[in-house]
């Protein structure tokens, strides 16, 4: 159920986001302001203001004199972002791996029963956000501030994608014994073996993509 957050543009942003991630907005959907607005019982300005913040984390497009729409992406593009959060990621979690502490692997763990308790219920947006607190919680005991900041906006500019690879139990369960393993690789601080299997991690879900979506070019608006 939506609950209004203490502003009218955060109320706006978190509506937008469960949306996308939900599926109800998919790719290459145009975001019509005016009917988002009544919807909410808001006017257009948080609207604007909220698509503002999607567009520049990439979550969105603007197209002049048509208004904006869902990041559509191309195979090709996505996995260019795949690749380039491969490089980064790596050098995250090798400089990560021998500062985890306990207090580091027990937060992975939470994540871990987190989506599980998610995946009960089927709740894309829980899961979505259990999954990036599991990623997130290791990539920042790295330290490496700007090369975290980086991974996000890549992991925010397919974020439309992602309700469709969860959208699958199968992939569901996938994930849920990769971040096992995972967690137990961070426990043991080897980097080696983080570094393996969050690559077989990360090709995974481009598989998954791929069988699950028309990869056919967007059009360019």
């Amino acid at each position: 159920m939506f609950k209004r957050p203490p502003t009218a543009q955060e109320a706006v942003l978190q509506e937008l986001r469960r949306s996308i991630l939900e599926g109800e907005l998919k790719p290459g959907t145009q975001i019509v302001q005016d009917a988002f607005a009544e919807r909410l019982g808001l006017s257009r300005v948080p609207v604007r203001e909220a698509l503002k913040i999607l567009e520049g984390e990439g979550q969105v497009r603007y197209s002049p004199h048509r208004g904006y729409f869902v990041t559509e992406l191309d195979i090709s593009e996505l996995l260019e972002i795949y690749r380039i959060r491969e490089l980064l990621e790596t050098e995250v979690v090798c400089a990560a791996a021998p500062r985890l502490t306990d207090e580091d692997v027990a937060r992975l763990t939470a994540a871990i029963d987190a989506m599980a308790a998610a995946n009960e219920v089927a709740n894309i947006v829980a899961l979505t956000n259990a999954n990036r607190q599991f990623h997130f919680s290791l990539f920042e005991a790295s330290g490496m501030h700007r090369f975290v900041r980086m991974i996000r906006q890549l992991w925010d500019s397919s974020d439309p994608y992602r309700s469709l690879y969860f959208a699958d139990p199968a992939h569901r369960a996938v994930v849920d014994v990769e971040h096992r393993g995972i967690r137990d690789a961070a426990r043991e601080r080897d980097a080696h073996t983080l570094v393996r299997l969050l690559n077989e991690h990360r090709g995974h879900a481009v598989e998954g993509l791929e069988l699950v979506r028309s990869w056919t070019a967007p059009e360019r608006r």
